[in-house]
């Protein structure tokens, strides 16, 4: 199936830096201490990485972040339930700004 999103490109990720290697080589060094152990096991940031990239609707990052949580032993169940809490999330904050509509309309109002 062609999609915009190629599969293969995932694979392309560590050569971002080729044309501006220095803010490269930073975010790669960002985001391995971001992953390393820590008050959270790796088990557990793939989880909530797994999570942000649905919110983010990063098909590279769901593929990443599903092996990864696979290989970390997280069962399907586990991941389904984590993408629920950030639909969950996500749906709220959606619905929490219509508290703004409601401001303007009300200001509007009088």
């Amino acid at each position: 199936m062609e999609t915009y999103y190629n599969p293969e490109d995932l694979a392309k990720f560590g050569t971002i830096g080729e044309e501006s290697p220095a803010p490269a080589e930073k975010f790669f060094d960002y985001y391995g201490t971001v992953f390393a152990e820590g008050a959270l096991t790796a088990r557990e940031k793939s989880l909530i990485a797994l999570a942000v990239a649905h919110t983010v609707q990063c098909p590279y990052c769901i593929d990443s972040y599903t092996n990864d949580c696979l290989n970390k032993g997280v069962s399907a169940e586990q991941m389904m339930e984590a993408v629920h809490v950030a639909a969950a999330i996500r749906g709220g904050a959606t619905l929490v700004h219509g508290v703004q509509m409601k401001n303007i309309v009300k200001k509007l109002e009088l």
